[in-house]
C-alpha cells in the first residue's frame, strides 16, 4: 500500500504540474510574443532575489515538516503531526511578515546597487508581499506532503497558476504601453495574486479535513519540536540559499558579461529574457515529472527509513532514477530535434543553438532533482548542499569567462550550465550508491532507453521533410509512440509496471 501511495502521490503531482506547465508554456508564449523579452528579462532579474528572500523566510522548514509529519504518521502519532504543523505555521507567518516588510524598505537600495538595470525597483516592490503569502502556504503544503496527500497541493498550485496567467498577462498587456518596466510590474502582480489564491485554496482544504486525535498520546514539547525542525531544515536552507544565490548571481552576471561581449544594455537584457523565457522554459518542461517524483520521494523514503525497510528504500531509489531517465530522454530528443520551431514559437529563433547545447546536459539536470529528493528523504540534507557548492565552483568561472567572449556569448553560458548539471548529478548518484547500496542496472538504466531513443530519432529523420507546425506535432506523437513501443519490446517497460499507474493501469490487459 505504501508503494502505491508513493506512485499515486507522484502521479497526482505530475498531472497537476503538467497542467501548470502547459499553462506556463502558454503564458511564456504570450509574454514573449505580445509583451517582449525585455519585460521578462526585467522580471527575471528580480525573481532570483525574491526566491532568496523566500528561502531565508521558510528556512527549509516545509521539507522538514514533510519529513517529520511523515515519520509521526507512520508511527500513528497524529497529535505530534498536528503539533509540528501548528508550530511551523506560527513561525512561518511571523518570519514571512518580518522578511517581507524588511525587503520592501530595502528595495530601493537593492535595485540600484545589485542590478545592472535600476528599472527593476517597481517589480521588487510588488513581489515583496508575495513572500508573506508563500511562507504561510508552504506550511500547509509541507503538512499535506508529509501526509502523502498530494491532492490539496496539486489543486492549490493549479488555481495559483490559472490566476497568475490571467492576472499577469492582462496586467502586463494593459501596462505595456507605459514601457517594459511597467509590463514587468504586471507580471509581478500576476504572481502575487496567484500566490494569494493558492493560499486561500489550500487553507480551505485543510479546514475541510477532519482530523481525529488520540487522547492517550503523550504531549510533545514545543521546544523539542522546534529544535528538530531547525536541525533538519538548516542544511536545506543552506542548499537553497546557495541555489537561489547562484541564480541571483547569474541574473546579474549574464547581462553584465554580455555587455562586455559587445551587446548594449537593452540587447543584453532582452537576450537574458529570451534565455530564461524560451530556452530554460523548454528545458524545464520535463521536470514536471522529476519535481513531482522528488516531492513524493521525501515522505516515502522517510517512511521506509523510519521503519528500517532498507530494501524498500533501495528499490524506490532505483525505480525513481530509472523513471527519470525513461521520461527525460525522449523529451530531450524532441527539444534537440525541434529546437528551431519551438524557439520560433517564442519569437526567439536565435536561442535555438543555445537550447540544443542545454539539452546535452538536460538528463543530468533532471537526475540531480530526483537524487536530491532521495537524499533528503534519507536525512542526508547536507550532501546536496556540498555537491552544489562543488558544482558552482567549477561552473561560475567558466560562465564568467566565456559569456564575455564575443565568439561565445550565451553559448559559453549554456556550456557552463551543462557542466554544472553533470557534476551535481554524478556526485548525488555516488552518494546514493554509497548510502543505500543501490546498484546501477546499466542495461535497464541506459541501454534500453538509449536504444528506444535511437529508434525515435531514426523516425524523426524519416519524417523531417514535413515542416508545417501541425505536422511537427504529429511527428512528435509518432516519435513518442515508437519510443514506448521499443521499450515494451526490449523490456525497458513491462505491462506490470504500466498497470501500477493510476487511471492508466485499468486499461492494460493481464
Amino acid at each position: 500500500m505504501a508503494r502505491r501511495t508513493f506512485v499515486y502521490g507522484a502521479t497526482i503531482l505530475f498531472a497537476a504540474n503538467l497542467l501548470n506547465r502547459i499553462l506556463g508554456f502558454i503564458y511564456q508564449y504570450l509574454i514573449m510574443t505580445r509583451i517582449g523579452g525585455e519585460a521578462y528579462g526585467l522580471f527575471n532579474m528580480v525573481f532570483p532575489v525574491y526566491m532568496m528572500a523566500l528561502v531565508l523566510t521558510t528556512a527549509g522548514i516545509p521539507l522538514a515538516i514533510s519529513k517529520m509529519v511523515s515519520e509521526a504518521l507512520s508511527l500513528n502519532r497524529l497529535a505530534r503531526a498536528q503539533h509540528i504543523f501548528r508550530l511551523a505555521l506560527t513561525y512561518l507567518t511571523i518570519a514571512g511578515g518580518i522578511v517581507a516588510l524588511s525587503l520592501y524598505f530595502l528595495s530601493p537600495y537593492l535595485a540600484h546597487r545589485l542590478f545592472p538595470d535600476p528599472r527593476v525597483l517597481r517589480v521588487f516592490l510588488v513581489c515583496t508581499p508575495a513572500i508573506f503569502v508563500v511562507s504561510i502556504s508552504s506550511a500547509f503544503r509541507g503538512y499535506f506532503q508529509g501526509s502523502q496527500n498530494m491532492l490539496p497541493t496539486a489543486l492549490s498550485q493549479i488555481c495559483e497558476q490559472i490566476f497568475r496567467v490571467l492576472i499577469g498577462f492582462s496586467s502586463a498587456l494593459i501596462l505595456s504601453p507605459r514601457g517594459a518596466e511597467w509590463a514587468a510590474v504586471g507580471l509581478a502582480l500576476g504572481m502575487l495574486v496567484g500566490e494569494f489564491v493558492g493560499l486561500l485554496v489550500i487553507s480551505i482544504l485543510y479546514k475541510a479535513k477532519k482530523i481525529k486525535l488520540s487522547q492517550q498520546e503523550l504531549p510533545t514539547q514545543s521546544a523539542q519540536v522546534l529544535k528538530e525542525l531547525f536541525t533538519l531544515s538548516s542544511p536545506v536552507t543552506a542548499g537553497r540559499l546557495i541555489s537561489t544565490g547562484l541564480s541571483s548571481l547569474d541574473a546579474m552576471l549574464i547581462p553584465q558579461r554580455l555587455q562586455i561581449a559587445g551587446y548594449s544594455a537593452r540587447e543584453a537584457t532582452t537576450l537574458f529574457g529570451q534565455l530564461g523565457g524560451s530556452a530554460f522554459t523548454l528545458l524545464s518542461f520535463p521536470s514536471v515529472f522529476t519535481f513531482a517524483l522528488a516531492t513524493s520521494l521525501v515522505p516515502a523514503i522517510s517512511e521506509a527509513s523510519a521503519r528500517k525497510q532498507y530494501q524498500v528504500v533501495k528499490a524506490r531509489s532505483s525505480e525513481a532514477i530509472r523513471l527519470t531517465i525513461l521520461i527525460g530522454l525522449p523529451c530531450l530528443l524532441i527539444l534537440f530535434d525541434s529546437a528551431t520551431p519551438l524557439t520560433a514559437f517564442f519569437k526567439s529563433e536565435n536561442i535555438a543553438p543555445i537550447l540544443r547545447i542545454l539539452t546535452l546536459g538536460g538528463i543530468f539536470s533532471y537526475l540531480q532533482q530526483t537524487t536530491t529528493g532521495i537524499l533528503q528523504g534519507l536525512g542526508k540534507f547536507y550532501l546536496p548542499v556540498i555537491h552544489s557548492i562543488i558544482s558552482a565552483l567549477l561552473r561560475i568561472p567558466i560562465l564568467y569567462v566565456l559569456t564575455a567572449q564575443p565568439t561565445w556569448g550565451l553559448t559559453g553560458t549554456a556550456l557552463a550550465y551543462v557542466l554544472g548539471y553533470l557534476i551535481m548529478a554524478l556526485l548525488n548518484l555516488g552518494a546514493l550508491i554509497r548510502y543505500t547500496g543501490m546498484v546501477i542496472d546499466f542495461p535497464r538504466f541506459f541501454l534500453q532507453p538509449i536504444s528506444a531513443g535511437i529508434g525515435m530519432m531514426f523516425l524523426f529523420r524519416m519524417l523531417s521533410i514535413f515542416t508545417q507546425p501541425w505536422l511537427i506535432l504529429i511527428q512528435i506523437c509518432l516519435g513518442l509512440a515508437s519510443y514506448l513501443a521499443i521499450l515494451l519490446l526490449n523490456g525497458g517497460i513491462t505491462p506490470a509496471e504500466l498497470r501500477r499507474i493510476p487511471w492508466v493501469g485499468r486499461y492494460i490487459p493481464y
